[in-house]
């Protein structure tokens, strides 16, 4: 699989967003971050948000939707244009409808992990999904330390892609920097968030270009 990189706008001026968005015009996603206030401790934009920087970005959002009902609003996402829209285990109480909804939306179907939550028990599942997101923080907020503890669940997680014919994509989110993405990359991962490692450098598109390099090597 080639190495994508996915900026989370989470780590960008919400009052800036179609710049921000233009600032990496050679990321492969934007990575928007829906949070609820419920699901985890944060809250942060919505569907209206996402309709409006659809009309400003040619490039494809990646919606990971970290809030209570996402069986409820995950078909919204995917019908409103998001490229992919990733709901988590530990929400979703009917993941294979959801996740087929999502699909027949026109989207790509993702399924998100939080950091304790095993993989093994969803294997079944991964004919029903484009991308597994492995959560490298606990979820809710942006900044935080990459978790040393999750990389032998993305060796796990890509053992388990490759014996179903490695169709799957393996995204890691939270903590992703250029001291942590090649440990990753050679764990498995192939599909990188990265918040402030992109949108706290001077430079954005570079510190793009120059993550996608890191993960490349490895």
């Amino acid at each position: 699989m080639a190495v994508q990189i996915s900026p989370s706008i989470l780590s960008a001026d919400f009052a800036r967003l179609a710049e921000a968005a233009a600032a990496v015009p050679n990321a492969d996603w934007l990575h928007v971050d829906v949070m609820d206030n419920h699901f985890v401790p944060n809250l942060t934009l919505g569907l209206p948000v996402v309709e409006s920087l659809l009309r400003a970005t040619s490039t494809p959002l990646d919606c990971h939707l970290m809030i209570e009902d996402p069986d409820r609003w995950a078909p919204a996402y995917a019908e409103a244009g998001a490229g992919s829209v990733t709901i988590h285990a530990e929400a979703s109480k009917a993941p294979v409808r959801t996740l087929r909804q999502i699909r027949a939306a026109g989207a790509r179907s993702g399924f998100a992990l939080n950091p304790a939550t095993p993989v093994e028990p969803y294997e079944d599942l991964l004919g029903e999904i484009d991308m597994l997101l492995l959560m490298t923080v606990e979820p809710g907020f942006g900044g935080q330390k990459f978790l040393d503890v999750v990389l032998p669940k993305i060796r796990r997680a890509r053992a388990l892609i490759d014996k179903h014919g490695g169709q799957v994509w393996l995204q890691v989110d939270g903590g992703v920097s250029d001291q942590t993405i090649e440990r990753c990359a050679e764990a498995g991962a192939d599909v990188f968030v990265a918040g402030n490692a992109v949108y706290g450098a001077e430079d954005p598109a570079r510190a793009v270009d120059a993550l996608r390099a890191r993960a490349e090597k490895a």
